[in-house]
C-alpha cells in the first residue's frame, strides 16, 4: 500500500522538475525583452543628428553654431548653400531636417526616412521660429503612402515576416529533426518564399503600406526571412530546444530593436545605433525605405548586409551538416545491431521527443 503514494509522490516531483526546467526560457525571455525594449526604446534623446540651415551669410552661421552649442550634441548642425542643395541632403538621408530662415522660416523634413526624427526636428524648429516671431512652415519632401502615415509600417511587416520565420524555424528544427539536412534546408526556403509572399499582400493589396515598388519589397522580404530560417534550422542541430531562445536573441530582442524602424540610431543609445549598421532587421528597413522613397539611394548596402546574413545561414546549415554526420558516424562505430544503428542516426540527426518538440513549437509561436 506504501508503494502507490511514493511512487505519486516521485512522479509530481519529476512533472514538477520538468515543469521549472522549462519555465527557464520564458522567464530569461522576459528579462532579454524588458532589456532590449526598454533599453533601446525607453527615453529616446537625439544625438549628433544632423540638420541643415540655409544660407551663407553671418546669420545663418551664427544660427547653426547656436543651435549646435545649444544642443549640447543633440544635433549636429550646417549650413549649406540653398534650397536645392538642401533638399537633395534629404533624398539622400544624409539631413533629417532643413531650416530656410527669413520673414516667413521654413523647415523641411522627410518622414519617409523616420517620422520620430522629423518631429523631433520640427520641436526645434518650431521654438526657433517662435523665437523670431514668426509661423514656422513645414513642407514634407518625401511623405510615406496613404497607407503608412506614421511611417512605421515597414517596421511592423518586419515583426510579421520575422515571426512567421522564428516560428517556422521551430517546427522545421523540431518537428522535421528526423529528415535529412536537405530536405530541412529545402522546407526552410520554401517557408521563407510564402512567408515574403504574405508580407508582400500585407504591404501592397491588404493595407497599403507602400505604393510602389512591391516586387522589390518582396525580393528583401525573402531574402531577409531566408537568412533567419536557414540560421535557425542550422542552429537547432546545436541548441535543440535552446533554439527558441536563441533566434528570439537575434531576431526579436536584438533585432527590432536596431531596425531604425521606430527611432533611428540617432535617437537610440550607442549600442543599437551601431548594430543598425549591420543587423538584417535594419537591412531590410533601410532597404525598403529606400527602394521605395529614396530612389534607390544607398540600396546596394541594404542588400549586402541582407545578402551576407543569408550566407550566414548557408554556412550555419554546411556545419550542421557536418556536425550530424560525425554524430552519424560516432554512433555507427559503438552500434552492434542495425536497429541501434538506426536508433542512433535518429539520436545524431537531432531527434526529440513528441512532448519537447510540441513545447518548442508552443514557445515560439506563443511569443
Amino acid at each position: 500500500m506504501s508503494t502507490g503514494p511514493s511512487a505519486a509522490a516521485g512522479s509530481h516531483a519529476a512533472a514538477l522538475r520538468h515543469v521549472l526546467s522549462h519555465l527557464v526560457t520564458p522567464l530569461l525571455m522576459c528579462v532579454g525583452m524588458g532589456l532590449a525594449y526598454l533599453g533601446a526604446f525607453h527615453a529616446p534623446e537625439p544625438h549628433d543628428l544632423r540638420v541643415d540651415v540655409v544660407g551663407s551669410g553671418p546669420s545663418a552661421q551664427v544660427l547653426a553654431q547656436t543651435l549646435q552649442d545649444k544642443g549640447d550634441g543633440a544635433l549636429s548642425v550646417r549650413t549649406v548653400p540653398d534650397r536645392a542643395a538642401a533638399v537633395d541632403h534629404l533624398r539622400t538621408q544624409d539631413s533629417y531636417g532643413v531650416y530656410v530662415p527669413g520673414r516667413s522660416p521654413e523647415l523641411l523634413v522627410a518622414t519617409a526616412s523616420s517620422d520620430t526624427s522629423a518631429t523631433v526636428v520640427e520641436k526645434v524648429f518650431t521654438e526657433v521660429a517662435a523665437g523670431q516671431g514668426a509661423p514656422l512652415k513645414v513642407t514634407n519632401t518625401a511623405p510615406t503612402a496613404d497607407g503608412d502615415p506614421t511611417g512605421q509600417g515597414i517596421f511592423f511587416l518586419l515583426v510579421a515576416v520575422s515571426i512567421g520565420s522564428y516560428a517556422s524555424v521551430a517546427v522545421i528544427g523540431g518537428a522535421g529533426a528526423v529528415l535529412p539536412l536537405r530536405i530541412r534546408a529545402a522546407l526552410a526556403v520554401a517557408a521563407s518564399l510564402v512567408v515574403s509572399v504574405i508580407g508582400a499582400v500585407f504591404a501592397g493589396p491588404l493595407f497599403g503600406l507602400v505604393d510602389r515598388g512591391l516586387g522589390g519589397l518582396w525580393a528583401m522580404a525573402w531574402l531577409y526571412a531566408a537568412g533567419i530560417l536557414l540560421i535557425g534550422v542550422g542552429l537547432h542541430t546545436f541548441l535543440k530546444r535552446w533554439t527558441t531562445l536563441g533566434v528570439m536573441v537575434l531576431f526579436v530582442m536584438l533585432n527590432f530593436t536596431s531596425s531604425g524602424g521606430i527611432f533611428r540610431p540617432e535617437l537610440q543609445p550607442g549600442f543599437f545605433g551601431a548594430l543598425h549598421a549591420f543587423w538584417n532587421g535594419a537591412g531590410f528597413v533601410e532597404g525598403v525605405r529606400s527602394h521605395v522613397y529614396f530612389g534607390g539611394h544607398a540600396l546596394g548596402g541594404h542588400l549586402l548586409v541582407l545578402a551576407l546574413w543569408f550566407v550566414v545561414g548557408i554556412l550555419a546549415m554546411a556545419l550542421a551538416g557536418l556536425a550530424e554526420r560525425k554524430r552519424r558516424v560516432a554512433v555507427a562505430a559503438t552500434a552492434p545491431t542495425a536497429g541501434e544503428r538506426r536508433r542512433g542516426e535518429q539520436a545524431g540527426a537531432g531527434t526529440e521527443t513528441e512532448e519537447e518538440t510540441e513545447e518548442e513549437i508552443e514557445e515560439a509561436v506563443a511569443v
